[in-house]
C-alpha cells in the first residue's frame, strides 16, 4: 500500500505538472484508478511463445501486452515516468509468485531476481534502467509479502548487439546468440538462491533464452522466468 506522504507528493506533482493518465488519457492523473486496477488485478498465467527458442525456461506473465498496459510500460520505459515503477513492479511480483509455488517461495534460500540487461548507451539515453527499476520494486513487494527476494544484476551485454526492435524471431535469436555474459565477480552469487529471470515484456523469448544460456554456462540454475506482460498474437500469428 502506498504511504500517505507518497500519495500527497504524487498529488502535488500532478497539480504542478498537469498530467493525463498514461494508459487511457484521463486528465489530472498519471495513472487513473481503472488503469491501476488492470495491474493490481492482474491474473498471471503461463506465457510461452508459440515458437519458443531452445533453452527458454517456463515463462509467466502478469498480463497481456495490449491496450492500457502497453501504454503504461512504454511510458515508464521510454518516457521516464518513474512513478510507474511501483505498480508495474507489483505486477511483476505477482507473476513471480505465480511462477514459484508458495511452498517453494517460502524456503530459506531467497529468490534471486535477475533482470535482463540494457546496453550502457541505452541506459544513458533513457536516463534510467527501467528493467532494473521494476525488479527492485518487485523484490520489495515480495519481501513485504514474506518472501525472501533480492535483485541480482548478474548479466551484462557484450558489445555489438543490435537493437531488437523490428526483428523477427529468427533474427532476434541470431542477434542475441552469445550476446550476454556473467562477469566473474557475479558468478559466486549464483548459488546463493533460486534464480528467476525477469523482464518487462516477452515477445519471442529470444532474450530470456540467451540469458538462461549465459547463466547456465556460468554455473547458475534458472528456475523460471517472469515478466510484466506478454505480446498478444493476431490471427496471422504475428505479435500484436
Amino acid at each position: 500500500m502506498t504511504s500517505a506522504p507518497v500519495r500527497v507528493f504524487d498529488a502535488a506533482l500532478d497539480l504542478l505538472v498537469p498530467a493525463h493518465c498514461v494508459g487511457c488519457e484521463q486528465p489530472h492523473t498519471q495513472l487513473c484508478p481503472g488503469c491501476l486496477a488492470l495491474l493490481e488485478g492482474a491474473q498471471p498465467s503461463a506465457a510461452r511463445p508459440s515458437a519458443a527458442p531452445p533453452g527458454l525456461p517456463e515463462v509467466y506473465a502478469a498480463t497481456p501486452y495490449a491496450g492500457a498496459v502497453r501504454q503504461i510500460l512504454l511510458a515508464h520505459k521510454e518516457r521516464g515516468a518513474l512513478r510507474l515503477a511501483r505498480p508495474l513492479g507489483n505486477a511483476l511480483a505477482t507473476a513471480v509468485r505465480c511462477a514459484v509455488p508458495a511452498s517453494a517461495a517460502s524456503r530459506a534460500l531467497p529468490l534471486l531476481l535477475v533482470p535482463m540487461p540494457s546496453a550502457a548507451a541505452t541506459v544513458r539515453a533513457r536516463g534510467h534502467d527501467p528493467t532494473r527499476r521494476l525488479t527492485l520494486a518487485a523484490a520489495s513487494h515480495l519481501r513485504r509479502a514474506g518472501i525472501p527476494a533480492r535483485l541480482l544484476p548478474a548479466l551484462r551485454q557484450r558489445p555489438g548487439v543490435a537493437d531488437q526492435a523490428g526483428l523477427g524471431a529468427a533474427d532476434r535469436r541470431r542477434n542475441l546468440h552469445g550476446a550476454l555474459q556473467v562477469p566473474p565477480h557475479r558468478r559466486r552469487h549464483l548459488g546463493r538462491g533460486r534464480i528467476i529471470l525477469v523482464d518487462d515484456l516477452v515477445t519471442t523469448g529470444a532474450t530470456l533464452a540467451e540469458a538462461a544460456r549465459a547463466l547456465g554456462e556460468a554455473g547458475g540454475d534458472v528456475l523460471v522466468a517472469a515478466v510484466v506482460a506478454a505480446t498478444v498474437k493476431h490471427a496471422d500469428g504475428q505479435p500484436g
